[in-house]
């Protein structure tokens, strides 16, 4: 990802799109084929002599210009006809983006992959489930990593839609009218590109597309915050259900040589609020004056690069955390049944129900055996329910039992796992 946005590389965007607008000038008759021939041949540029001639020009498209006409010669004055600036920053810049949401592509595609493998083979592994961080039903662990493969899939899919949006070029020349270029310039030399011409530009590229690049790529990067932040949570050293792999010789403190702390999860949820500080960035740029001005420029400069390396880091790092990540069922077990399995209180609110128990009545006996054994240091729901005479009134051993099985949590499972391939 990095090698797309050299000073090289961008370079190299600008030279590709005025080489594709010559061949489709000298396509139309417009440009000698001899002088087209040389073109070809000789068109290069030196980076480090575009910087030297910037710093006299002040304009870095008038330096690059002007060091392509050094290697070029007498055929250099056919380059850069009927065109602006942003003909070629643009379109060179939806080169760039265009190639960058493709290794965003390969890369959310293999955590993809890395989150449906490991939900595959945590289906049953049963755990709890929270709300307000407190425990609230079981669930499985499958089922947890089912939510983040729909999300990732959505983010895949918003991926594969941005590729087609920000793939937009112009050569449509100063304030975008075409006063002075062919309209079939352009769509000859985004056809070389394979990119689609800009529906209607000004002098620039409307920035609502790099803005939905940004924000894309933000909402990306908030799905990864939300994985590291439970992964975060539940390998606390109270909860310890997951854990992320701890390689030989590594080390997780300088003075406590036990921890085993969640580093790249924690770096995720870091690097999550890089992306999203660019997206008020993004949107700033779109009100530019008039046709154009240049306020957007200085920050793209930083804004584009930075976002697009920094997420395709963080989807290379999610997916190896998910492929090494110890899971803990044991633990996930021993934490849902704390307290007697008070997790189970809604079961048997709804069988004091079924046996004829007001709802009202039926919710304060459990809520009371419930509180009881939460409130106590080895409390236990179960044997103060079978205490309870009110409880035991209504509901048989077996009856009662029958309340504290996970298999009616996991029994309609079948549907999401149905849905999602796994």
């Amino acid at each position: 990802m990095g090698n797309i946005w050299t000073d090289q590389a961008k370079y190299q965007s600008w030279l590709d799109v005025e080489v594709a607008a010559c061949e489709a000038n000298c396509q139309l008759g417009k440009i000698p084929k001899n002088a087209m021939q040389q073109i070809r041949e000789k068109a290069a540029f030196q980076a480090e002599r575009i910087l030297e001639i910037e710093l006299e020009v002040k304009h870095d498209v008038i330096a690059f210009l002007t060091n392509i006409n050094e290697n070029v010669g007498d055929a250099g004055r056919f380059i850069h006809v009927g065109m602006t600036s942003s003909d070629v920053l643009d379109t060179g810049l939806a080169l760039q983006l265009k190639a960058s949401v493709k290794l965003l592509i390969k890369e959310i595609e293999q955590l993809k992959d890395a989150i449906r493998s490991l939900a595959k083979v945590h289906k049953n592994t049963v755990m709890i489930g929270r709300s307000h961080a407190i425990h609230g039903e079981p669930i499985t662990f499958g089922f947890k990593l089912a939510g983040w493969l729909a999300e990732t899939i959505r983010n895949h899919e918003r991926l594969m839609r941005l590729e087609k949006d920000i793939s937009v070029g112009q050569i449509s020349g100063a304030m975008g009218t075409y006063a002075n270029t062919d309209p079939s310039v352009e769509k000859l030399t985004c056809e070389t590109l394979g990119l689609n011409p800009d529906t209607a530009s000004t002098q620039v590229i409307s920035r609502d597309r790099h803005a939905d690049y940004v924000q894309t790529l933000a909402l990306v990067g908030s799905s990864l915050d939300r994985f590291a932040t439970e992964i975060r949570n539940l390998q606390r050293t109270d909860v310890l259900e997951v854990e992320e792999s701890f390689t030989k010789g590594q080390k997780g403190s300088s003075a406590m040589p036990h921890k085993r702390n969640p580093i790249r999860s924690e770096r995720i949820s870091g690097l999550s609020r890089v992306l999203r500080s660019y997206v008020i960035a993004a949107l700033e740029n779109s009100a530019l004056w008039h046709e154009r001005d240049i306020s957007h420029s200085s920050i793209e400069r930083m804004m584009l690069p930075d976002s697009s390396v920094t997420l395709h880091f963080m989807l290379r790092e999610m997916t190896e955390v998910i492929q090494d990540l110890g899971v803990y069922p044991k633990n996930m077990l021993r934490n849902m049944n704390i307290y007697g399995g008070v997790v189970f209180s809604q079961r048997v609110l709804l069988a004091l129900i079924e046996a004829g128990m007001s709802r009202e009545d039926a919710y304060q006996i459990v809520q009371r055996n419930a509180h009881a054994a939460w409130n106590k240091e080895g409390g236990n729901f179960h044997a103060n329910l079978q205490s309870d005479q009110e409880v035991m009134k209504r509901l048989t051993e077996d009856q009662l039992a029958s309340c504290f099985n996970t298999d009616i949590h996991q029994s309609n499972l079948n549907i999401i796992w149905e849905r999602l391939g796994i």
